[in-house]
């Protein structure tokens, strides 16, 4: 795999999840969790990324949607970590206000390498497409963690509980492309202590 490439397998009693992320891609995606709305959540973190990934996973779906959406979370946090290597070179910071319609969200992301997570969407109902969009925060929660990655998703207008979320996805996949982007006069880590943790 090249630097800004990683494979990531994560398998347990609950679930088996394996990714392929290319951060410099076209924005191919292949998903499949079982879990349709995440599936497109996912897809259109790729596509608008410009990153081209592979996601499978199979989960306890009979249990439960919890187990499967956090372990696609921290696999994929990983898979992004790995992908980033040293960062030297990154641009780090990135942030974008995403219109979907009537709902309005900012998404804000640092490649510093301390993981922190702050979210405050507000969804009108509880279940888009037989997803619960209670575990929609802990899969970014846990796709911050494994991603050592600070990452902020703010409401700034409500509305339709699907465009919400569906804003939310957009946004992220903007600001990995942007802030995950070289700058061939950057020498070293974007950062003044000359370290990211």
């Amino acid at each position: 795999m090249s630097p800004r490439a990683s494979r990531q397998v994560r398998k347990s009693k609950e679930t088996n999840v394996q990714v392929s992320l290319r951060l410099d891609g076209k924005g191919k995606a292949d998903i499949g969790t079982g879990l349709p709305f995440l599936d497109h959540m996912l897809e259109l973190v790729a596509v608008h990324g410009l990153l081209d990934l592979t996601l499978k996973a199979k989960g306890d779906l009979d249990v439960d949607q919890h187990h499967t959406v956090e372990d696609v979370g921290l696999t994929l946090g990983r898979a992004v970590d790995s992908a980033l290597g040293s960062r030297e070179g990154i641009a780090r910071y990135a942030s974008i206000t995403i219109p979907m319609d009537e709902c309005l969200v900012n998404v804000a992301i640092d490649l510093g390498g301390r993981p922190y997570f702050a979210y405050d969407l507000k969804p009108a109902t509880r279940t888009v497409g037989g997803f619960d969009t209670t575990l929609y925060p802990h899969f970014l929660e846990s796709l911050a963690q494994t991603g050592r990655l600070t990452l902020h998703v703010t409401q700034v207008r409500g509305g339709n509980a699907h465009h919400l979320l569906e804003a939310s996805a957009k946004g992220l996949g903007r600001v990995i492309r942007a802030a995950a982007s070289t700058d061939p006069r950057r020498r070293g880590v974007p950062s003044s202590k000359g370290r990211l943790d």
